[in-house]
């Protein structure tokens, strides 16, 4: 296990000496790995990796998908108070869970995220998902301005993940992604690889993610002579339920290699259980603010979430200022 740890802790050293800021901004190809897809995450303002406790682990940290998911409800009863060490209790989870995610993003740009993990034991999941962005149709012209035609751009993932409970606390996911991208009669592909990292603390509250997404390479670019960089991420989080109160906190610091470093906040009030209010902030706010009112605004999210059986329904709301706004709504479903 030492072996393991030391591993992605090297590999992600390397990550972040290549991160290059926002030098390199609008440099990477397939953007569209960039949009967040799942509403309880986005609604937390994406500080998420730390805590990544539903199946949008498989998009945000794989390594959530094995990891102990700790019910919401009466945490402080999950522990003996003669015993030294506590003994933390983890909420069951069914062998198999399906997450849907629609997501009505800027420009009418049309998203979604379909995933299926199976739990093979109680240290072991595998899972599948597809991300998909369909920018609609657009007008061709001539250099003359004379129309001809319509044509349409889409990009499209696929992943196949892996994650493993090394122990009670400690658990570590990748996922390998196929990425394709399609604009009239252009087209391209890559490959990617997301790691994650996640340990819960004896506590039952407190958790720490690290979390590598879009490491790979383009296999062909929308030219002969040029191939574009992933997006690639690393991000550091930060969860933690408070004591004695319903509510639990969570923090992200994000190094993306096209943008500049930023830092995001969230938080989830659960007193009204299996009602979940969540809000949440990002100063990724900073690249899109013009100057007007509505900056704000800017990088502020809100949102609910409500449970009902092994069914899970998801909505939020992000602020884009002046560039709009951002619903998205989540569906999942365990058995």
């Amino acid at each position: 296990m030492k072996n393991t740890l030391v591993t992605i802790f090297v590999i992600i050293a390397v990550c972040s000496q290549v991160i290059a800021g926002g030098d390199n901004a609008g440099k990477s190809a397939y953007s569209f790995l960039k949009i967040g897809i799942s509403a309880k995450s986005q609604a937390m303002g994406g500080a998420y990796v730390g805590l990544a406790d539903d199946l949008s682990s498989l998009y945000v940290n794989p390594a959530g998908l094995a990891a102990p998911v700790f019910s919401m409800k009466n945490v402080d009863d999950f522990f003996y108070e003669e015993e030294e060490t506590p003994t933390i209790i983890a909420k069951p989870i069914g062998n198999n869970r399906f997450i849907a995610t629609y997501i009505n993003y800027l420009l009418d740009f049309q998203t979604g995220y379909l995933g299926y993990v199976r739990s093979l034991n109680e240290k072991t999941a595998l899972g599948a998902s597809i991300h998909y962005q369909n920018y609609g149709t657009f007008s061709r012209f001539e250099v003359d301005g004379t129309e001809r035609g319509t044509f349409g751009a889409w990009d499209m993932a696929f992943g196949i993940s892996y994650s493993k409970k090394l122990s009670r606390n400690l658990s570590i996911g990748a996922t390998s992604k196929v990425i394709f991208e399609h604009i009239d009669n252009y087209s391209s592909d890559a490959m990617a690889l997301d790691l994650g990292i996640l340990y819960r603390l004896t506590d039952g509250r407190t958790g720490l993610g690290l979390a590598i997404t879009n490491l790979g390479f383009q296999l062909k670019g929308l030219t002969k002579s040029h191939k574009d960089p992933l997006p690639l991420v690393v991000d550091a989080g930060f969860s933690h339920r408070l004591k004695g109160l319903p509510f639990t906190f969570t923090s992200d610091v994000t190094l993306p290699s096209d943008n500049d470093p930023y830092f995001a906040i969230g938080g989830q009030w659960e007193s009204f259980d299996p009602f979940f209010i969540r809000l949440g902030w990002t100063l990724a706010s900073k690249d899109y603010k013009t100057g007007s009112d509505r900056d704000n605004y800017g990088g502020l999210s809100g949102g609910f979430g409500y449970t009902y059986q092994k069914y899970i329904f998801d909505y939020s709301y992000s602020s884009y200022a002046d560039l709009g706004n951002v619903h998205r709504i989540t569906l999942s479903v365990e058995f």
